[in-house]
C-alpha cells in the first residue's frame, strides 16, 4: 500500500532526523527551510526540498512542522494557511506554547486543513533510532490519520486530550527535565564540597531511586569525557523561558524553572550557547574542583 506523502517544513537537527527516519521506511517526502539546503543534505535524507511553503503544501498530504519557536510556527501557519489546504493534515511538532495552534486555529480551518500538536521527547538520535516519545493534542479522528507516521518515529505514542494538550505534555516533561538538571548540579556542588568525587557521586544516584532515563547517557559528558551535542545551552534557555512565561501566565509559581533558566542563562552568556546542555553542569563541577 502506498504511504502518505509527508512535507516538513524545518529541517533542523530535529525535522533532519523525523525526515531521515521516514525516509528510511520508505515515506516519500517534501520538506521547505528557511536556509539554504545543502545538495548532499537534500540528497543524505531522500527529500524533495521544495522552492516555497505553497509548492510543498501542493505536495504533501500531512505537513508537519518542526520550527524552533512560537514566532516561527505563527509565520508559517500565515504562509501556509493562504493556500487551498482542503483535507490536509498540519501537525506541530515544535515545542512552543499550548496555545500557540488554537489562537492559530481560525486561519488553519479557513484554509480547509486541519490540525493536531505532536511534539517529539527526546534528541535526535532517538528519533532516527524510534524511541523518542510522541504526546498527541486533537481529535481522535485525526490522531489515527497520523498514527501510521509517529508510529515510524516513536514507541511512546501518547494521545493526551484536545487541541494543545500535546504541548501541554512536552512543557510538562520538559520542566521535569530541566529540574532534574538544575537539581543534580546542586546535589553534586554539595557532594564535592562535603568530601565526595563528582563520579562517586554519579555512581551513587545511577543505582538509586533519584536517577532517570537520561543520567546514565549523561554520566560521561557530565564529567567532561565526552562532548557529542545533543541539545544546546541555546536551546534549553529558550525552553525554560518559555516554560517560565507559561507557568506565570497560569499563575503558578515555578521557583526550580527560576532557578534552572538563571544556571543556563549565566553558562550561556559565558559564551557556551553552542555547547551541550550538560555542560553546564560538567562547569560547575570543575568549578567548585577549583575553589577546593
Amino acid at each position: 500500500m502506498e504511504k502518505t506523502r509527508v512535507g516538513i517544513i524545518g529541517l533542523g537537527k530535529m525535522g533532519s532526523a523525523i525526515a531521515s527516519r521516514l525516509s528510511r521506511y520508505g515515506f516519500s517526502l517534501s520538506g521547505w527551510n528557511r536556509s539554504f539546503l545543502p545538495k548532499e543534505k537534500e540528497n543524505s535524507l531522500n527529500i524533495q526540498i521544495e522552492g516555497s511553503i505553497s509548492a510543498l503544501s501542493r505536495s504533501a498530504e500531512i505537513i508537519i512542522l518542526s520550527l524552533s519557536d512560537d514566532n516561527a510556527v505563527t509565520t508559517v501557519l500565515g504562509d501556509l494557511c493562504v493556500n487551498n489546504l482542503e483535507n490536509k493534515l498540519i501537525v506541530d511538532a515544535s515545542t512552543v506554547r499550548h496555545t500557540t495552534l488554537s489562537d492559530n486555529y481560525g486561519i488553519i480551518k479557513g484554509s480547509g486543513a486541519d490540525a493536531i500538536d505532536a511534539p517529539i521527547s527526546g534528541w535526535p538520535k532517538m528519533i532516527e533510532n524510534g524511541t523518542a516519545g510522541i504526546y498527541i493534542g486533537g481529535d481522535k479522528r485525526l490522531v489515527e490519520r497520523y498514527r501510521p507516521v509517529a508510529e515510524v518515529l516513536s514507541n511512546r505514542i501518547e494521545h493526551v486530550g484536545k487541541l494543545g494538550s500535546g504541548a501541554a505534555a512536552k512543557i510538562v516533561n520538559n520542566m521535569m527535565l530541566a529540574s532534574y538538571w538544575q537539581s543534580l548540579k546542586e546535589a553534586i556542588q554539595v557532594g564535592i564540597k562535603a568530601g565526595l568525587h563528582a563520579e562517586n557521586i554519579l555512581n551513587i544516584l545511577s543505582k538509586s531511586p533519584a536517577a532517570n532515563g537520561s543520567l546514565a547517557l549523561k554520566s560521561e559528558a557530565i564529567l567532561g569525557r565526552a562532548n557529542n551535542v545533543t541539545f544546546t545551552i541555546s536551546g534549553i534557555v529558550e525552553d525554560l523561558t518559555m516554560f517560565n512565561e507559561t507557568a506565570e501566565s497560569l499563575k503558578v509559581k515555578a521557583p526550580a524553572m527560576q532557578a534552572a533558566l538563571t544556571s543556563f542563562q549565566e553558562y550561556q552568556e559565558a559564551g557556551h550557547g553552542d555547547a551541550d546542555f550538560i555542560s553546564m553542569i560538567n562547569a560547575a563541577i570543575r568549578e567548585i574542583e577549583r575553589l577546593e
